[in-house]
């Protein structure tokens, strides 16, 4: 985390609930575009009400402009709802998928390691091997490091999941 002398930046948890039709990403992301903000990662998924659809957004920046950002978007006629859910008790989780170089010599350090982290293995060859992992981001930064000296060859992830916890809606 950087310090700047107004404010911190920092990594934003969002949480939307928008409509479900053609061009409301658009308009969203011009939001952030706008204030110079950053989206880090953004997950767009089905709600309830086929009507509407639940958006997860990471973004790094200073909270001051965060604040800004809420009030337009909170402002935009798709928009029914944005909360900002950083420092709030929520679940979340990400999944990524990630494939390794696997030789015959290192196969059975990368599948012990793969089970420290709880991998799940979706695909095996000769020479590679390809895991399923979910989790908090930190976890999947974790294993990213640990992974990174048997040569990863790709790593996909979805971007952080979050849900609010007990009867409260999260968006």
């Amino acid at each position: 985390m950087e310090t700047v002398q107004n404010g911190t930046i920092k990594k934003h948890t969002l949480s939307l609930l928008v409509s479900n039709k053609p061009g409301v990403l658009i308009r969203i992301s011009l939001v952030f575009a706008r204030r110079g903000y950053n989206i880090d990662s953004l997950v767009v998924s089905p709600s309830q009400d086929p009507a509407f659809s639940v958006m997860n957004i990471v973004a790094t920046g200073d909270s001051q402009t965060l604040d800004q950002i809420l009030k337009q978007l909170n402002k935009l006629v798709d928009v029914l709802h944005a909360r900002d859910r950083t420092g709030e008790d929520i679940i979340e989780r990400e999944l990524a998928i990630i494939k390794l170089r696997c030789t015959p010599e290192v196969r059975t350090d990368i599948l012990q390691i793969a089970r420290a982290f709880s991998c799940d293995v979706v695909d095996l060859s000769d020479k590679s091997v390809t895991f399923q992992i979910s989790g908090k981001t930190e976890k999947l930064d974790t294993a990213n490091k640990v992974f990174e000296p048997f040569g990863i060859m790709e790593m996909v992830r979805t971007g952080k999941l979050l849900m609010a916890r007990g009867e409260e809606a999260t968006a």
